[in-house]
């Protein structure tokens, strides 16, 4: 068995990325759809307090306290997916905040053999807070990944955390350059 403090480091790492991408970032940029499917970093975060209060929240019986109105299945498709004109920056990530806190406390209060049951699973269940805990790591994780390209598509901003870009030490001609040959290898398949 894993070390629980060991998971929830390594999740609050992942959350951290996500809510550092929005550093910096104009209210625009933050909100602004990035891909075909409306990818935004305001909207990872919505949608990233959405699922984790429900997956160390009501999944075990200690449901968040707050109501979150996007969680609504009455709503319009992806309504977590992105921020309304009403919701702040500010109010969005403080509730994340709390979302976390509330999830570590399920974590520590119920100990990694509990178990709960996920109602919109259908294949695994019952499930224990180990498992959805790894399951909450490679969720944040994934949509980490997200936010940092929509970051890099909006303002040329990449890396992996504040003071640790974990990219080659380069300025932007080498970037350029380095860009122009991974082109000109992808072109001979043209």
């Amino acid at each position: 068995m894993a070390d629980i403090e060991d998971l929830l480091t390594y999740l609050q790492r992942g959350r951290d990325a996500v809510v550092w991408k929005l550093d910096g970032a104009s209210e625009y940029d933050i909100r602004r759809p990035l891909t075909s499917t409306g990818t935004n970093l305001l909207g990872i975060v919505k949608h990233l307090a959405m699922i984790e209060a429900g997956y160390l929240g009501s999944t075990f019986g200690r449901p968040f306290p707050e109501p979150i109105p996007w969680s609504d299945p009455t709503l319009e498709r992806n309504a977590d997916m992105w921020a309304t004109p009403d919701q702040s920056r500010d109010a969005l990530v403080d509730l994340y905040r709390r979302v976390n806190a509330h999830s570590d406390e399920t974590v520590r209060t119920l100990g990694p053999r509990a178990e709960g049951t996920v109602p919109w699973w259908t294949a695994k269940n019952p499930v224990t807070v180990e498992y959805i805990l790894v399951h909450l790591i490679a969720e944040t994780h994934r949509h980490a990944g997200h936010a940092d390209i929509v970051r890099e598509l909006a303002d040329g901003s990449a890396g992996l955390a504040a003071g640790n870009s974990n990219l080659p030490e380069a300025d932007a001609d080498w970037w350029g350059d380095y860009r122009s040959r991974v082109d000109d290898a992808a072109s001979e398949f043209l």
